[in-house]
Order: C-alpha cells, then sequence, then structure tokens
C-alpha cells in the first residue's frame, strides 16, 4: 500500500511493542521502501496524558524492551478487567476473539471496541469508546503509563530520537510543558497530523525553532479497517524530516539549530 500510494519512507510506531518492525523491514527490504524501527509509548505527568514516539530505535535494546513488556503485560490486564465489566453490563465477549482482533503482543481498548462492534453491542466503535471504554464510561479502566523522563530517557538509551506525538491535539497543558521536556532529551514534535489545524502547525513550527527541535508528522493510520487516523500517506510530512530524524539517530548532529520553516 505504502509503495502503491508513492510512500520512500514509513515508520511502523506501535503502542508499547516494537514486534512487528522485523517483519515489516523484511517485507520492504529491495522495494526502495525504508522502514523506520519506531515505538508509541503512553507517558502521564500531573495528571497529562501524553504519547511520545520512538524513532531509529534499536528493537533488541534490553532496557526499552523491559519497558514495553511492563506496559504490554498491564494492557493485558487491563483488557481483562474491561472484559469483567462488560460482561457485567450483559455484553459478554470471548477473550480469545480480542486477542485475534489484536493479532500481536499488545491488546487495547480498539480491539475491545472492535469486539463490541462484531457482536452488534454498538454501531460504531466511536459509540463503543463514547457510551462505554473511554473516559468515564462504566468499563473503562485506568492505563499504567511511565513518566515522561522515564519514556524519554528509554527511548534514548535504546538509540532512538524522542518526539512527542500529536503536541496540539493533547491540549494546551502538554504544549506548555515543553522546556520539561526538552529538558529530558525530547528531540522533536510532530508537527504535521491529521487534526492539527493550519494554524497550530504554524505554531508548532515555531515551537521547534525556539527549541531546536525536529519537526515531524505523519498520518496516524492504523490499517484500511481503523477508524483512527487517516489514509496513509494523505499527510505531506516535508522529506528534510526524516533526513534531521536519521542525522540525530546516527550522531551526525547536535541539536538541530534550523528546523523547518
Amino acid at each position: 500500500m505504502a509503495l502503491a500510494r508513492g510512500l520512500r519512507v514509513i515508520a511502523l510506531t506501535d503502542h508499547d511493542t516494537m514486534g512487528g518492525v522485523a517483519e515489516a523491514q523484511t517485507a520492504a527490504a529491495g522495494m526502495g521502501l525504508e522502514v523506520i524501527s519506531g515505538v508509541e509509548i503512553n507517558a502521564e505527568g500531573d495528571g497529562t496524558a501524553l504519547h511520545i514516539l520512538g524513532f531509529y530505535v534499536d528493537p533488541q535494546a534490553p532496557f526499552l524492551d523491559e519497558k514495553l513488556r511492563t506496559l504490554r503485560d498491564a494492557r493485558l490486564g487491563r483488557a481483562r478487567k474491561m472484559l469483567e465489566r462488560l460482561g457485567e453490563m450483559g455484553m459478554p465477549l470471548d477473550w480469545e476473539e480480542v486477542q485475534a482482533l489484536a493479532g500481536g503482543e499488545s491488546i487495547g481498548r480498539p480491539h475491545v471496541a472492535r469486539a463490541m462492534l462484531d457482536q452488534g453491542y454498538v454501531e460504531t466503535v466511536k459509540e463503543a469508546f463514547e457510551r462505554f471504554i473511554g473516559p468515564g464510561g462504566p468499563a473503562h479502566i485506568p492505563r499504567l503509563r511511565l513518566s515522561p523522563a522515564e519514556t524519554i530517557g528509554a527511548i534514548v538509551e535504546a538509540g532512538g530520537v524522542p518526539v512527542l506525538a500529536h503536541p496540539a491535539h493533547s491540549g494546551p497543558a502538554v504544549v506548555a510543558r515543553l522546556p520539561e521536556f526538552v529538558g529530558y532529551g525530547l528531540r522533536g514534535l510532530e508537527v504535521y497530523y491529521p487534526r492539527h489545524s493550519p494554524d497550530e502547525v504554524e505554531m508548532l513550527l515555531r515551537l521547534c525553532r525556539e527549541h531546536g527541535l525536529i519537526a515531524t508528522g505523519g498520518t496516524d493510520f492504523h490499517g484500511p479497517d481503523s477508524e483512527e487516523g487517516a489514509p496513509l500517506g494523505s499527510i505531506y510530512v516535508p522529506p528534510e524530516c526524516v533526513e534531521r530524524l536519521r542525522a540525530a539517530a546516527t550522531g551526525e548532529v547536535g541539536r538541530v539549530t534550523a528546523p523547518l520553516e
């Protein structure tokens, strides 16, 4: 799909797992498509939910692998508790079916929502989140999150480049904490994102210039059958973004001083 849409570089950044990276890179070998090894990790501090991306991360890094395993184990326990609550509400779901929908190591709310949709309990995935498993819903279970410092540190130790995902979409409280995150080792901001308005893109580019950060972007594509994100390749990301990420990962440059205009 990526090749058919004219893409030359994609990053695989699954939540809390790098289990698909090797398979994706093998599939793309010799096809003229670079697959950047990546991950997306949930973090939290002072009640603020954060998503932090790691690009060019070593999938074999033991410290990061330990952190991700802890998060995945917590996800499993969280999903089981959600199923228990839904069952008590008259909406039983089969655990094996939810695992099959996940199709990998990391099980999350989207898989529970899809199972609810398949059973006819809701009409859309969005309804499952809004009525039942989203924050404030009767079957919602809080997730385990690492601290921002712990998350950024783990990505750096694994040789990766930490980038704050969809900061404008995450809210002004997240943007206000940017200097703190830079102090922990944050290297970039996800600027080009489906839900960012043109004004927000300009604001984030200005922050990149002020803090010497790399501007990145992506579609947040979750697959052809998912309502999350935007269609693959539908968000333009300047090629310079990849060049700057690669340079930061290889140590060819120090702190980037000339972010994209």
